[in-house]
């Protein structure tokens, strides 16, 4: 009998405690209502991402002469290209690559942007002085030049279209990380760790980039669009992603000069893809910065 009402007490909590979560989660959204759309477009995308396989009708990369500008409808949901390949599989894997990219991307230019910002910041000197002049020199050419220079040396893959995009944005992480330890150094913990005999390095480590962490989360979700309207945009101009792997800025590169009015469908449904991507990361980088710092709270 005991063990009856210890089992149905410990469910209660943990019904209380589901309940008290989703009660959060509500309040958030109701408060954040832009930055709760944003999140569903995010989560979307990453699902699409995830279980293209199980969720595209076909294989996005098989012909078809029969289907060739097959219009949308039928077995062929959002139509079919030129070559007969599906579009709504297409789009749908093309997410896989999107997320793939605009994800890896910044990983990898936060990664290092952290290592050289924080660097630059805790060290200062002749280290902060050259460090600051190369990412001036840098942050010269914007987000999509940067990356098309960088897309051009490397050629055109998958791995190589991350590195090019992840490249141009470790400048703009390095300079807030940076900003963000020149004042951090100077706070009295800081100070006290340094009292008590602790290393420069542990102090940098331990103390000084845990507190830089709510700038760079805000400064990575809103980098997470321009990566993936970036990624787009190679591909658009045949610097990105190659074929056969179906990405939506390659969608558009094929068919908007010659078929944009024969078939608008194949302009039409990648744009809008695009469109949400960048538009659901833009929202939830906006609801992130508003939630993690109070100033910018209405």
């Amino acid at each position: 009998m005991t063990k009856i009402v210890n089992h149905s007490v410990e469910l209660a909590k943990a019904g209380a405690g589901v309940e008290s979560r989703l009660g959060k989660a509500w309040f958030m959204a109701r408060t954040y209502p832009l930055g709760a759309i944003g999140l569903l477009l995010f989560l979307g995308l990453v699902f699409c991402g995830l279980f293209a396989d199980l969720l595209a009708p076909m294989d996005p990369v098989t012909t078809s002469a029969a289907s060739s500008l097959a219009a949308p409808g039928g077995i062929h949901a959002l139509g079919a290209d030129m070559m007969g390949r599906d579009m709504l599989s297409r789009i749908i894997h093309g997410a896989r690559i999107s997320l793939a990219v605009g994800v890896g991307s910044t990983i990898i230019g936060c990664f290092f942007g952290v290592i050289l910002g924080l660097a630059s910041g805790y060290l200062l000197g002749w280290f902060d002085l050259i460090t600051q002049r190369f990412i001036d020199i840098m942050q010269a050419l914007p987000l999509l030049v940067m990356a098309l220079v960088m897309a051009a040396a490397l050629g055109p893959s998958l791995e190589n279209t991350v590195i090019a995009i992840s490249i141009p944005l470790i400048p703009h992480v390095a300079r807030v990380i940076r900003s963000n330890t020149l004042s951090l150094r100077e706070m009295p913990f800081v100070e006290a760790a340094k009292a008590i005999g602790m290393s420069e390095s542990r102090i940098a480590l331990k103390h000084v980039l845990p507190n830089t962490l709510a700038p760079l989360i805000v400064l990575a979700t809103a980098q997470l669009g321009s990566a993936i309207l970036t990624e787009a945009s190679l591909s658009f101009l045949g610097l990105g992603i190659p074929e056969p792997h179906p990405s939506w800025g390659r969608m558009l590169s094929e068919s908007a000069a010659e078929y944009v009015r024969a078939a608008p469908w194949l302009v039409i449904f990648p744009g809008i893809a695009i469109s949400l991507a960048v538009f659901g990361a833009n929202l939830l980088g906006d609801a992130v910065r508003d939630i993690l710092d109070p100033r910018q709270r209405s």
